[in-house]
């Protein structure tokens, strides 16, 4: 009797879910549950956590603003990224849509920015894991902490995918209830008028300590590449894809859910802020959430949120080691990076690329034993530049798709970007528009990721150059 064949990426085992294997090899254990709240975690990541204080204290409460804008920005970039997941659900989605509709080239660099976007977040997270560890033993090097939280989060991302979504799934569960707690917490503070150490909540302290826009307007302005890392992380989803159970029913609604998350999370956290403390009262060397909870007067407040906002550093780097295995397993089958990145183990997890992006992680261990202070603004400004990549690429690939649906090449998905293709463009201004701003920063970190740009810009052309012709042509339906 002739067998059935072997699914392409090995056998599976009906009694395990996550060792079903998809056509590239991975193990589709991911479900809805799971979807959804890493969705969710990939919302509130260690730049609303820390990196809101540091804003808070340079910018005052028209940061708000900022964050309100970003994230008009991010719901358009997040409808695009749905329009092409419905289109075609694959792991390492952003390399596989730039190729297909753009071409090999804006794969090969798409992929490769999205890398550089997390490994400067991936440092990012394990310095903020640091410096929240930090608060409980001052004299601990902040340098050891980061080397072990990048530890246990590579042992967990080599072991399964079901692993990795269980953990990211009670990560997020943490930081959604602590997010909550705080927004019930704050919003019944200000409505008593309630007061919170020296100070008296309420709507005044929006406008206290020279008004709503205390350093004028150009200085919040210099600060959207700043609230750009916050947003980071939400294209998550999207990455996941290709490990859902039942992406056409699953990802709309993760999807959908981006602009609830965005006014109560981000906007509705930072006005709540303002309004509890005066802005002068917040940070970069502490989580503003924190400050909070150790105003309030109940005893052990605050410990318990730094253990809040630790977790979240944590799941953001275990979202980063997850989501560029992905991606440089997806380029390295194409002959765009190392060949070892494609390798996959028995759980069907490739480690090769995971363990590539975690020795690159060192490096940020490095960075926060040689300058711990500069450390975190360091990695949140070269991880941006990744970011707004990222997220130039979903935009001109869902216009080009667009194209090729109008043309009757493809047919477009009924889950569809509003505003197409005028809210592209419009967008797009607005990322270029990041990038010149950066350039008048008085950051000192901001502007040199901009300088940064021409040397990424020719390490990319060269690379192509050496893998360009290896590179396997772009498919197409």
């Amino acid at each position: 009797m002739v067998s059935a064949p072997e699914p392409p990426g090995g056998t599976t085992t009906d009694g395990d879910p996550a060792a079903h294997s998809n056509a590239e090899g991975y193990a589709t254990g991911l479900g809805n549950r799971q979807v959804q709240m890493i969705a969710m975690g990939g919302a509130i990541g260690v730049g609303l956590f820390l990196g809101a204080g540091g804003l808070l204290e340079r910018m005052g409460p028209g940061i708000i603003l900022s964050y309100l804008v970003c994230g008009i920005a991010v719901f358009f970039v997040m409808r695009a990224l749905g329009e092409l997941v419905l289109h075609r659900p694959l792991s390492g989605s952003f390399v596989e849509y730039a190729r297909e509709f753009i071409g090999p080239w804006a794969g090969f660099a798409s992929g490769w920015m999205y890398w550089v976007n997390w490994v400067g977040s991936g440092v990012a997270e394990i310095t903020a894991a640091g410096i929240y560890v930090g608060k409980w033993f001052p004299d601990f090097p902040q340098w050891i902490t980061a080397l072990l939280a990048l530890l246990v989060l590579l042992g967990v991302n080599l072991l399964s995918v079901r692993l990795f979504g269980e953990l990211e799934f009670w990560f997020s569960v943490i930081k959604v209830l602590a997010i909550v707690s705080f927004l019930v917490l704050g919003v019944w503070l200000v409505l008593t008028g309630a007061q919170v150490g020296d100070t008296t909540a309420g709507v005044g302290n929006l406008v206290h300590n020279g008004g709503f826009l205390p350093m004028g307007i150009p200085v919040v302005l210099m600060s959207l590449q700043g609230v750009i890392f916050a947003y980071a992380s939400m294209e998550m989803a999207g990455i996941a894809a290709g490990e859902t159970k039942n992406p056409a029913k699953v990802m709309p609604r993760a999807i959908n859910s981006v602009i609830v998350r965005i006014a109560f999370f981000y906007v509705g956290s930072l006005l709540l802020l303002c309004m509890v403390l005066p802005w002068t009262a917040y940070s970069g060397s502490e989580s503003p959430f924190v400050t909070v909870f150790s105003s309030i007067g109940i005893p052990w407040a605050g410990d318990i949120m730094n253990f809040v906002v630790l977790t979240a550093a944590l799941s953001s780097c275990n979202s980063g080691l997850y989501s560029t295995g992905r991606i440089l397993r997806s380029l390295s089958r194409n002959g765009e990076a190392p060949a070892f990145t494609a390798r996959m183990n028995a759980q069907r997890a490739p480690y090769g690329a995971v363990l590539f992006t975690a020795a690159v992680f060192l490096l940020g261990v490095l960075l926060n034993y040689v300058v711990p202070d500069e450390a975190f603004e360091i990695a949140t400004s070269i991880s941006s530049l990744g970011v707004i990549a990222t997220w130039a690429s979903l935009l001109y690939s869902q216009l080009r798709m667009r194209k090729l649906a109008e043309a009757g090449v493809i047919r477009r998905p009924s889950y569809r970007m509003p505003g197409s293709p005028y809210s592209n463009w419009v967008v797009l201004g607005f990322l270029a528009l990041v990038l010149v701003l950066a350039g008048f920063s008085s950051d000192i970190a901001a502007r040199w990721s901009l300088y940064a740009i021409p040397l990424l810009v020719v390490a990319l052309w060269v690379g192509w150059l050496v893998v360009g012709k290896r590179s396997a042509p772009a498919e197409r339906d």
